[in-house]
């Protein structure tokens, strides 16, 4: 029997019984003749002239296709990568950045970057004459913190960023804030290190290029979240147009926001193709991950809060610093845009002073990962909230509560004129409480002392304003075979879009799920496309589905009129069939395709919109933690959320996304930490024996729960569910663990709450 589950119905992903059964087709699946391998040869210094580099020996070792160096990239006329936003989104001020090259040129910057590309017959030929390879180095000072890179002696990465200085940025109105700060009764001030993490999907990064000779066209599969952009910035990078190059992306086990951008070797290995006339395949390496993906946050904030004496907000002051890495990839769009969006998050806040500058250190470049922008804003203020409780005597959830905008007060304009349409921000945080057993919380704290441990509360409320490119597409076509293809611009990269989407379109047009076929990943079957990126696919690819269907509805009805011989203004639709007003004769969706298709006039259609406002998920988690006072070892003993994503179109997949998101904020909070030595500029947590990720004895069973407000952006209702989880959760658990030592006398902690970092907290 055909099955129409539509929006709000909760059927299995689809997808999964291809994953679980191993018939998966991940970019190492795919096998093309006469198919090469290359590897990327690191720099092994932070910063460093190159005297030269010898190649004779591994261009003439086995197997050895070709070793490529910046001299070949130069003499190919191969141009630079250049950061997603090169000015400032709200100014239109230039930013001062350094072009990325492809292999290093004159000079190596952090740890990791692509100096050479060896192409052989196998990978381990190609690894043994990258062994070969000699390059002398003149090793030159190195800086790996924001800090340390904008003192007066630090030496300079970039000749085209002086002072390492990519830009310093002021919003806000300081007067109307010094006055605001002369006369609160209470002022908290912290200094918050949001510190840097490495995304590491489980499928690491690669791309396996192709050259045709006969239609001078690339073609490149690749593990991507973003193929339409990635498409255009390499054909930038090679020197020819868009149309002469085809990106396909097979299934992508992950991407959080690490394969949102162009990298070296999307440009390298289509080229390293046509130079050998052969397919050219490059995989990343775990170790590569480390070194060489876009790793994520890495922001310092000085931070300020005034109240009155009832512990109403007056205003807020932010002077932050990001650190972006050797190269500025994203960070510049991202600061001036999503971290000023909404620095007052949900709560009122009339003044808002904020600064924030990007510096260049000799580190891997910043890019992104789950809630870019508003996590570092939301913990800003959830942290400063907890402070302000503790230095002047509020209760902390009142406090909240007190300056929360209220429902009657939706939609609402912050002090940075950004409108947030749609929420029930104080009535979801107190299901959060209520779900998470407050009351209770004082006889569990009981309990543990007597166990000797130390137990901890914390709560945090997130928001993030999600849609990412703003343009999006879809193509939806009616097969001779009775299904439906449903071409979309975004992309699955794990989310269940192959359940998800067919459902949007089911619900709209009535068209049984098993005839629908979602097909993306593919550059050549669709003009553009954002991609996945903040959270947008369900709100801008649904968005399309919605109003492609409504076309197609206008369509049919003009067949569907002549089929029933009736007039047009007589014919309504509903669950998929065409009916005569009053009558019961009607007509299915599918059949007036088939008779369109035989007139010449199908019901095909192609939908492109471009989006003018944002959706905002949001919501309040609640976090227990349970600290060993001998060890500083800290469990996380229960985690409740309730969260407001709108109208939840498979509600089991909004579950799941969420579980990830949480997660991830978990291990920011509790285990993960890039860390650099500051003396050596080596990479020092470079690998999983000392990069902590979370597995599943760190987690609780979570407590999840919904409060969808219907967000008025988007027909749908839908909000991005992708990313809240990590924007709440890091500072809800680093608030519980505060509390946790709040008898001890410790009022601040940064980094992950590792237990060396709790013991010395303890211990003094």
């Amino acid at each position: 029997m055909a099955i129409c589950s539509v929006i709000g119905d909760a059927p299995k992903r689809r997808e999964d019984l291809r994953f679980v059964t191993g018939s998966g087709r991940y970019l190492d699946d795919l096998a093309f003749e006469r198919l090469t391998h290359a590897v990327v040869l690191r720099s092994p210094r932070p910063h460093a002239r190159i005297e030269r580099i010898l190649t004779e020996r591994p261009r003439a070792a086995p197997g050895v296709l070709t070793v490529l160096t910046a001299e070949d990239v130069r003499a190919d006329g191969l141009k630079p990568l250049r950061p997603s936003a090169e000015a400032n989104v709200q100014t239109g001020e230039q930013f001062a950045f350094a072009p990325q090259p492809l292999l290093a040129d004159g000079k190596v910057r952090y740890v990791g970057e692509p100096v050479a590309l060896i192409v052989a017959e196998t990978r381990a030929q190609a690894l043994d004459a990258a062994d070969q390879v000699e390059i002398e180095y003149s090793t030159l000072p190195a800086v790996t913190t924001a800090m340390a890179a904008r003192a007066p002696e630090s030496p300079q990465i970039s000749s085209d960023v002086p002072g390492n200085l990519c830009f310093d940025w002021r919003t806000g109105d300081p007067a109307v804030v010094g006055e605001a700060f002369a006369a609160a009764a209470h002022i908290v001030e912290l200094r918050l290190d949001n510190h840097r993490i490495v995304t590491n999907p489980i499928e690491p990064r690669g791309v396996i290029g192709l050259w045709d000779p006969e239609q001078r066209r690339y073609t490149a599969h690749a593990s991507s979240q973003s193929i339409h952009a990635t498409r255009d910035n390499t054909a930038r990078a090679l020197g020819v147009a868009p149309a002469a190059l085809r990106f396909v992306a097979p299934d992508v086990g992950g991407g959080f926001g690490a394969k949102n951008f162009i990298y070296p070797e999307h440009v390298l290995t289509l080229w390293a193709a046509k130079r050998v006339g052969r397919p050219v395949k490059w995989i990343a390496s775990r170790s590569e991950v480390f070194l060489a993906d876009h790793q994520a946050r890495d922001h310092l904030a000085d931070a300020a809060l005034a109240l009155d004496d009832e512990g109403r907000f007056l205003a807020l002051r932010v002077s932050s610093i990001a650190n972006v890495g050797a190269y500025m990839v994203s960070a510049g769009g991202v600061q001036t845009f999503q971290y000023v969006h909404l620095p007052g998050t949900v709560y009122r806040i009339p003044a808002i002073d904020l600064q924030v500058a990007a510096v260049l250190t000799n580190t891997a470049p910043i890019g992104v990962t789950r809630g870019p922008g508003f996590a570092e804003a939301v913990n800003i203020i959830e942290r400063l909230i907890d402070a302000a409780a503790q230095q002047c005597g509020f209760d902390r959830a009142e406090l909240r509560l007190l300056n929360m905008v209220p429902a009657a007060g939706m939609p609402v304009t912050n002090a940075f004129g950004n409108t947030v349409d749609s929420g029930t921000f104080a009535e979801t945080f107190d299901h959060a409480l209520a779900r998470a057993d407050i009351d209770g919380f004082a006889m569990r704290r009981r309990e543990s002392e007597a166990r000797g441990s130390l137990r901890g509360l914390g709560f945090a409320y997130h928001i993030k304003g999600t849609g990412g490119s703003p343009t999006e597409n879809v193509d939806i076509r009616f097969e001779a075979d009775g299904t439906v293809s449903l071409i979309t611009g975004t992309q699955t990269i794990g989310q269940g879009h192959e359940t998800t989407f067919p459902q949007i379109l089911a619900d709209r047009l009535g068209i049984p799920n098993e005839r629908i076929r979602l097909v993306q990943g593919d550059t050549d079957r669709i003009p553009l496309g954002g991609g996945h990126g903040s959270s947008r696919a369900t709100y801008m690819g649904g968005t399309a589905i919605w109003r492609a269907s409504e076309e197609i509805i206008a369509k049919g009805t003009n067949i569907a009129a002549d089929a029933l011989e009736a007039a047009e203004a007589d014919i309504g639709f509903a669950e998929g069939r065409f009916e005569v007003a009053g009558t019961d004769r009607s007509i299915a969706l599918l059949d007036v395709a088939t008779l369109a298709r035989d007139k010449g006039t199908p019901l095909d259609t192609y939908h492109a919109w471009t989006r003018q406002w944002m959706t905002f998920p949001n919501g309040a988690h609640v976090v227990e933690v349970e600290i060993d006072r001998d060890t500083g070892r800290v469990t996380l003993a229960r985690y409740t959320a309730v969260d407001d994503y709108g109208v939840l179109v498979n509600p089991m997949i909004a579950t799941g996304q969420a579980h990830g998101a949480i997660a991830q904020g978990v291990g920011q909070a509790l285990l993960e930490h890039v860390v650099y030595d500051p003396g050596t500029g080596q990479l020092i947590a470079g690998s999983l024996m000392d990069y902590a990720l979370p597995r599943a004895d760190d987690l609780p069973s979570y407590d999840l729960g919904f409060n969808g407000t219907r967000c008025t952006t988007n027909p749908l209702g839908v909000k991005g569910c992708g990313e809240a989880g990590a924007v709440g959760a890091f500072p809800a658990v680093t608030n519980a663990v505060l509390d946790a030592l709040a008898p001890f006398g410790v009022t601040d902690f940064a980094g992950p709450a590792t237990p060396e970092r709790i013991w010395r907290a303890i211990n003094g």
